[in-house]
């Protein structure tokens, strides 16, 4: 029989802008910062956690080696303690919370840490697949006879995708700018009423997320498409960017055991995949499953988190689910407060619970696009 499974605690780093405040911190110091922070708050030795789970892709150079391992004993962890990565492309923090909770609702474990990590200043986006080409060997689906059979030889990127997705919903580049402009407002917002304060764990003297500036339409309207041709430009797609974020997942006998307060409840969670050509339109396709599967209405939810890789990939899950926008990303999203790939799902969900209890909400939902078409949902209950 399944048993209920908790969140605990949720603590981040800043986000910090490529080349930024963070971009000469090891990623090992970089998760390790909330985890040491995490295991503080929580007062439990650290014998008694179970497993340390966190999602970071580019797994090479400083991020290889099973950085979770890693991170938790550079953060002081016990030496007892097994480490996992895991690599669901821009979900990877989000699989990571996913696969905490299968845990111990299945009974397995009592107490793990799942969150991510991406330091995306010291190795780049898909600098694993550059080192690849540049020393002759295939790349994902070069020379994949079996990829040919039935995608053919299709450009498979996420620029092309979010394009496919602006055409296909109608969204135009005054729409997708608009939709930008609003959430760096948002996270400027939420930065003056102090927000973040009670989530983000400063590293060194960074204190705030470096991501949101004050809108310039101008500026904005004379930049160069991504694709030429294209709506979006990087005004309208979510920052490269470093950082970390870590959530504490506890059975009910660990709450009791530790003393901890069960902060809010899982209440669901699944994955869905979709057309990994378009890429990036799973969200619409995993919520609806979510709601069917819950017998939910997007209208229950007080707050909602969904991922700004694009400006289109919110604005088209919008128009198919017709959620009170004002309900998502209140604090501004990806655009303006960045997206260190590995690490955005478990910040999302940091945010996620802190807004819930900032409202006095009872239920949010988190949801975001993934490389290869694929998308996660997690619906959270504060207690």
């Amino acid at each position: 029989m399944s048993q209920a499974a908790y969140i605990v605690e949720a603590v981040r780093t800043p986000v910090g802008r490529r080349k930024g405040g963070l971009s000469q911190v090891h990623p090992l110091d970089l998760a390790a910062t909330p985890i040491r922070a995490l295991i503080e708050r929580l007062g439990v030795h650290t014998d008694d956690y179970d497993e340390v789970i966190l999602g970071c892709i580019d797994q090479i150079g400083p991020q290889s080696f099973d950085i979770a391992r890693n991170a938790w004993l550079a953060a002081g962890g016990s030496e007892g303690v097994p480490g996992t990565t895991i690599d669901r492309q821009c979900g990877s923090g989000q699989q990571a919370v996913h696969y905490a909770a299968q845990a111990v609702m299945s009974g397995t474990a009592d107490l793990v840490v799942a969150g991510g990590v991406q330091a995306m200043s010291t190795v780049p986006l898909g600098a694993a697949n550059v080192i690849m080409k540049d020393q002759g060997f295939p790349t994902p689906f070069t020379g994949s006879t079996s990829w040919d059979e039935r995608y053919g030889d299709q450009e498979i990127s996420q620029f092309r995708g979010v394009e496919i997705i602006a055409e296909r919903w109608g969204i135009t580049r005054d729409q997708a700018e608009a939709f930008a402009m609003e959430s760096h407002r948002r996270a400027l917002a939420a930065q003056a009423a102090g927000v973040f304060r009670d989530e983000i764990v400063p590293v060194g003297e960074l204190r705030d997320d470096e991501g949101p500036r004050e809108p310039n339409p101008e500026k904005m309207s004379q930049l160069e498409p991504i694709r030429p041709g294209g709506v979006h430009t990087a005004a309208s797609a979510s920052q490269i960017s470093d950082g970390a974020a870590v959530l504490a997942i506890a059975s009910e006998r660990a709450v009791e055991e530790h003393g901890l307060r069960a902060r809010a409840r899982i209440h669901h969670i699944s994955a869905r995949g979709d057309d990994p050509v378009a890429m990036l339109t799973a969200p619409i396709r995993a919520t609806r499953y979510a709601l069917e599967k819950t017998g939910m209405s997007i209208d229950d939810f007080d707050t909602i988190e969904i991922n700004e890789a694009f400006a289109a990939v919110v604005l088209a899950w919008q128009q198919e689910l017709q959620p009170d926008p004002q309900k998502v990303n209140p604090q501004g999203g990806a655009i303006a407060l960045g997206h260190p790939i590995g690490a955005t799902g478990a910040r999302l969900m940091t945010t996620l619970l802190h807004t819930l209890e900032s409202i006095g909400g009872r239920f949010g939902l988190q949801t975001m696009c993934e490389g290869g078409g694929q998308a996660n949902v997690t619906i959270i209950e504060r207690l």
